[in-house]
């Protein structure tokens, strides 16, 4: 796909977002919690990271994310990914097809969600919206026109563990990953921790209250792979997560987050913005009226 087809399709995402809505969401870029879409909302978001290998060029990755509730246990989402790299080329990087399932809709002490997603995406990917097996700055220092040639369809599962206790939001994510061209099982984990600033509403609109804003911390890395299980020689990170909701129905978050080890880039800078279309598909039935 060229690379002005992959950004006109950000463009026209966001103007999607003319219609009034609202998204909630924790405020991690990695980590799934075990809550769903609303079934008929569609939540359309930008991912992105930013970051610098040691033997490196700067680098930032994106990915636009469209999600859709199909039922309150079924939420998919597909996500096309493209990256820029200073001194290189901007590339379109490939597509995800992703899918949620929760088997228990009623809230548990902790809740189980499955998750299957399909991955068509090149070795010049720089999204990184998951770290497994011995991913590390090594594989984002390659020149994109060398790095592209690299085709990877993969198929991803991952067990979804959450509890929600008293406003805190714990989640726990166990990833495997597996090449179809006939690699090994690779393996990763994430989790986070956050809150709302503020559990009770105002009785009046503001901006910058307590409620509006949802902080906790994420951590993430990789587990090896089937022959090689454990943490050496792979990549761990952590940092801080926060975002607002903005009166606009946007959503905005920040996370800086810090490299563990030598394997691991020193710094990435994770931003993005998302908003949520309530009941998306009957607004056209209603135009049609």
């Amino acid at each position: 796909m060229p690379k002005k087809v992959f950004f006109g399709l950000m463009l026209f995402a966001f103007a999607l977002t003319s219609y009034s809505g609202h998204a909630q969401e924790r405020p991690y870029f990695i980590t799934y919690s075990h809550e769903m879409e609303e079934p008929g909302n569609l939540e359309v978001k930008l991912g992105n990271v930013a970051g610098k290998p040691p033997s490196g060029s700067r680098f930032l990755g994106s990915a636009l994310e469209l999600e859709y509730g199909a039922t309150a246990w079924w939420t998919m989402e597909a996500y096309l990914d493209g990256q820029v790299t200073q001194h290189d080329r901007t590339v379109f990087t490939g597509y995800r097809w992703e899918n949620r399932f929760r088997p228990l809709l009623r809230e548990h002490w902790i809740n189980p969600v499955i998750y299957i997603e399909f991955e068509n995406i090149n070795g010049a990917d720089k999204a990184l919206l998951e770290i497994v097996g011995h991913d590390g700055k090594e594989n984002l220092i390659d020149p994109n026109g060398q790095a592209r040639t690299e085709k990877k369809r993969e198929i991803e599962l991952k067990l979804i563990l959450g509890s929600n206790h008293k406003g805190w939001n714990i989640s726990e994510n166990f990833i495997m990953e597996k090449n179809l061209a006939g690699s090994p099982w690779e393996f990763g984990y994430a989790w986070g921790v956050s809150r709302p600033l503020a559990l009770a509403a105002k009785s009046h609109d503001c901006t910058f209250c307590g409620e509006k804003f949802q902080a906790g911390v994420e951590m993430y890395g990789g587990l090896g792979e089937r022959y090689s299980f454990g943490t050496s020689e792979t990549s761990h990170y952590f940092g801080p997560a926060i975002n607002w909701s903005a009166p606009n129905g946007l959503v905005l978050s920040f996370s800086p987050q810090f490299g563990l080890n030598d394997h691991s880039v020193p710094h990435l800078f994770r931003f993005g913005v998302s908003y949520e279309i309530d009941q998306f598909l009957s607004r056209f039935h209603r135009g049609n009226k």
